[in-house]
């Protein structure tokens, strides 16, 4: 049969039943069964391999997120989907809400609609000026201008629109986790040298009950592995479009960010140089409206460009922006060691109707990305933050919280 060929699966414990392509998504999900209990139904009969191989990623996936409890009630149930195109975090639900934008299958993903959904961006993410990395080993760089003028989120064919390798169930520090791997070679979309990315996505838990907080963690690492040149350019973010309302729309959820630092930029979305204070207090908590008041910046938590090194993981977790919603109950925190992120609130979301879904329009929902200065290759005071030489490693760490409080508490 065809690795993507659609099969069902049912586990003890859940009302659905949940489709998914052998070899496209891979799951972990927390529920009140054992992993003994848990099963696979395919409406046909599969290849072993297949089926060995998918059962295994389900089941020890499972033992990430939550151990087995009876005690656990079915709106503290999580789930995350991720798919090897672009190693996107396809669904991520709690308390019975999918928060995050995206499609049902693959192909959606690589249609000109898709805006990123939950995709790795890379190898640089965000905006290169006029497609241009003017001074790289000696010489200058020539991008595809796929923004306007600029060079966008790694080129047209970015890794958002790259298979990843995987995912491999691995230990990382202690607890189980996916690694999804890529090898980006040297000339694609441009750059410079061969590396390697690998991301490692780890679940679990944090605190008890039915408001335990539903932790997901991505961690980046970057590799210089060809021997082309010396150096090279990498700024890496995830691109999950947000929504914690249940609605159509981000109407009425409040916001807070980490910060009013932020990049002042020119029409084209490229940083003027230097800091500057946003036109209003993101610092305390403000409501998001569908069509009115959107922001698409970046803010900055760390302002010392000599701080901010190559690999940030060893530096301590910050909270970039909370999110909660008094209808939902919903709640999302993001941290990351990441010296700046992205913050947009879905003005050009423009995703037709498709298999029946409802259209995704402006303000649908909300994309925190954490990252590194926009377009710092080409700022002598910032480049050092993102040019990865032979021998070196680039790395950083996203973490995502989400809970479900009753709605209409603060929590």
């Amino acid at each position: 049969m065809n690795p993507r060929d659609p099969f069902r699966f049912q586990l003890p414990g859940f009302n659905s039943v949940h489709s998914a392509p052998v070899g496209d998504s891979v799951l972990l999900r927390g529920s009140n069964v054992t992993t003994e209990d848990s099963y696979i139904t395919p409406p046909r009969q599969l290849p072993i391999l297949a089926l060995h191989t998918f059962t295994q990623y389900l089941l020890k996936s499972y033992a990430v997120l939550y151990p087995p409890t009876s005690t656990m009630s079915p709106t503290a149930q999580a789930e995350f989907t991720f798919l090897p195109l672009g190693a996107i975090i396809q669904e991520f639900r709690v308390g019975g809400h999918n928060i995050v934008r995206g499609f049902a299958t693959t192909d959606h993903y690589l249609q000109p609609y898709n805006p990123y959904y939950g995709a790795t961006i890379g190898r640089v993410a965000n905006r290169i000026k006029d497609g241009i990395i003017q001074n790289l080993n000696g010489r200058e760089y020539k991008l595809a201008q796929n923004n306007g003028p600029n060079a966008l989120h790694g080129g047209k064919e970015g890794w958002n629109r790259r298979e990843f390798d995987g995912p491999h169930t691995v230990q990382r520090h202690g607890r189980d986790a996916l690694l999804f791997k890529y090898r980006d070679q040297d000339g694609e979309e441009g750059y410079p040298g061969t590396i390697e990315v690998r991301l490692w996505y780890t679940a679990s838990k944090e605190g008890d009950g039915d408001e335990a907080k539903t932790v997901l963690m991505a961690e980046y690492e970057v590799e210089f592995v060809g021997d082309e040149c010396e150096e090279t350019v990498v700024n890496i973010t995830n691109h999950s479009y947000f929504n914690i309302s249940g609605g159509p729309t981000n109407a009425g959820t409040v916001a807070q960010l980490a910060t009013d630092d932020y990049l002042p930029i020119d029409r084209n979305g490229i940083p003027t140089g230097g800091l500057g204070k946003f036109e209003r207090d993101v610092t305390q908590p403000f409501i998001l409206e569908p069509t009115e008041g959107h922001i698409d910046d970046v803010f900055v938590v760390e302002t010392d460009p000599s701080k901010i090194p190559l690999d940030t993981r060893p530096l301590p977790l910050r909270r970039l922006a909370q999110f909660s919603h008094p209808d939902t109950g919903l709640h999302l925190e993001v941290h990351s060691t990441e010296p700046a992120f992205q913050f947009y609130t879905g003005k050009y979301t423009n995703v037709p109707s498709i298999d029946g879904a409802p259209a995704q329009g402006e303000g649908s929902s909300f994309c925190v990305e954490p990252s590194r200065y926009v377009n710092a290759i080409n700022v002598p005071e910032w480049r050092n933050m993102v040019v990865l030489k032979r021998g070196q490693v680039f790395g950083c760490t996203n973490v995502y919280k989400s809970w479900k409080s009753q709605p209409g508490l603060d929590s």
